[in-house]
């Protein structure tokens, strides 16, 4: 395993010698500096709970403190020395932190499953011993590169929350909305710890996922347990290669998947294999009593073409074709169903759709649209989200940075800040000295410019120690961060 003060960029090894001299704290703030999503100018604060368990306790202690002085030391010199130089290989503070025995760090942060406003600080850090002021921002390749993700995807799966949620409230009766959007991206991240952080922040707003390891990660880090309580559902569902055994005999591989493999419960069916609205008003006819007497629903998949269009029909195609009328009016044309006192129809329990390919936040709102002035429940299909909603992200997507404000130089406190000349749309700049975090009506704000007596003379500042000096202060639940986002 690698050393953790070598898990940061190059230049963070020789801030230790560049700083004023007489410092003995720093104090810094991580703060969401601008969104490049519409309609998302709040963040939800996720992850850090995990980052610290995982690494500021577990990794730190397995890799650092409970491995010998000298093997630290030796192997620390050995990658500064050839890379950076001899001088840059300096190892006098990290002697004397492994001789510590612990990180002399404090963390504050929002509660988990707040959401933040844009330029608002979630988590303030700082060192506890005057010879570590150095390690503040040592830390912040460290801790920006685990928890910007499970931010964003938690910030977006929040998005796609609100459309789906505006949507039943007009249209649905009797629906769940947490299963309305899954989560189908994992094959499409770089890494499975990506893809685990980034299912944890969909599930704080829905439950289906297709990514099991990230109930598993929600499980370890967030003091929930799939034997008492809803972590993340999955669906069965078939693939192409499953489809395509039975070659185009699709009334055989239909009738053998509802009849025989799942005669019960929930079924997805991936349909365009190869002929999608040949399925549906010429297949689908013939299996109508199999579905009709089978104990559960199943699930017609497209996966192929304009979402919009597969799902709500298209205007421009001629009104004698399948393709003018779309799936769930097709549905609802072979299958029936009721329509609930809202006034919308809702297909038949044992029939449904869902669409997984191409699904943004833009076309699930249009899909949402479109179902609702065809006199459709939203809830008569599902969506499933991929890795271009989930992983065409990055640190930038809501300009993530832990910059330094406040400083005791000599004992003396300092306001420090950034504010480029040269930078366009306000984004580089930082707030100033101590940061006081507060709740106004539906947002969250915040004071800066404030010294370390006055910032403490706010009780109810929403920024409270998580962490301090290799201890987690505060433990939340999934539930409570459930709870803290959707209340």
């Amino acid at each position: 395993m690698i050393d953790p003060l070598l898990l940061t960029d190059f230049y963070k090894t020789i801030h230790h010698m560049c700083y004023a001299p007489g410092l003995t704290k720093l104090v810094s703030y991580w703060t969401p500096r601008m969104s490049r999503k519409e309609d998302m100018n709040k963040v939800v604060m996720f992850g850090l709970q995990s980052f610290i368990k995982k690494y500021l306790i577990e990794y730190f202690n397995q890799n650092f403190f409970r491995v010998s002085k000298d093997e630290v030391i030796k192997e620390y010199k050995r990658v500064i020395s050839r890379t950076m130089g001899s001088i840059a290989a300096d190892t006098a503070h990290i002697e004397k932190l492994h001789d510590l025995g612990y990180l002399p760090i404090q963390i504050k942060a929002v509660p988990e499953g707040t959401r933040v406003n844009i330029k608002t600080p979630m988590i303030e850090i700082t060192n506890t011993h005057d010879e570590f002021a150095w390690l503040v921002n040592y830390l912040e390749t460290f801790m920006s590169c685990n928890i910007w993700q499970p931010m964003t995807s938690a910030t977006i799966a929040y998005r796609y929350r609100e459309i789906v949620e505006k949507y039943f409230e007009l249209t649905v009766e009797n629906g769940d909305v947490k299963k309305a959007c899954g989560d189908f991206s994992m094959r499409g991240f770089s890494s499975i710890e990506s893809a685990q952080v980034s299912s944890a922040g969909h599930l704080l707003s829905f439950t289906g996922t297709a990514t099991i390891s990230s109930i598993l990660y929600l499980e370890k880090y967030y003091n929930c347990s799939i034997e008492n309580e809803i972590v993340g559902l999955g669906t069965p569902s078939t693939e192409h290669s499953v489809m395509c055994t039975y070659g185009t005999d699709e009334p055989k591989a239909y009738k053998r998947l509802i009849n025989e493999v799942f005669p019960s419960g929930v079924l997805s069916i991936v349909s365009d294999t190869y002929d999608y609205w040949n399925l549906i008003i010429n297949i689908l006819p013939i299996l109508k009593e199999d579905i009709l007497n089978r104990d559960g629903k199943i699930v017609i998949r497209g996966d192929s073409g304009d979402p919009v269009k597969i799902i709500c029909g298209d205007s421009e195609a001629p009104k004698d074709t399948p393709e003018y009328k779309g799936t769930v009016e097709l549905l609802w044309d072979i299958f029936g169903g009721e329509i609930n006192s809202k006034g919308y129809k809702v297909l038949n329990s044992h029939i449904g759709t869902i669409y997984g390919d191409s699904i943004t936040v833009e076309r699930c709102e249009e899909i949402c649209k479109c179902l609702a002035q065809k006199g459709f429940a939203v809830s008569n299909c599902t969506f499933g989200i991929g890795s271009y909603t989930y992983q065409y992200n990055t640190r930038d997507t809501f300009g993530f940075a832990l910059k330094a404000t406040h400083a005791v130089i000599n004992g003396e406190e300092k306001f420090i800040f950034k504010d480029p000349k040269t930078d366009t749309g306000n984004f580089k700049k930082s707030q100033k000295g101590m940061c006081y975090v507060y709740k106004n009506g539906e947002d969250i704000l915040y004071e800066d410019e404030l010294t370390i007596n006055e910032q403490e003379e706010y009780k109810d500042n929403l920024l409270e120690v998580v962490f301090k000096d290799g201890n987690l202060i505060k433990d939340f639940s999934l539930k409570e961060i459930r709870e803290m986002l959707h209340s």
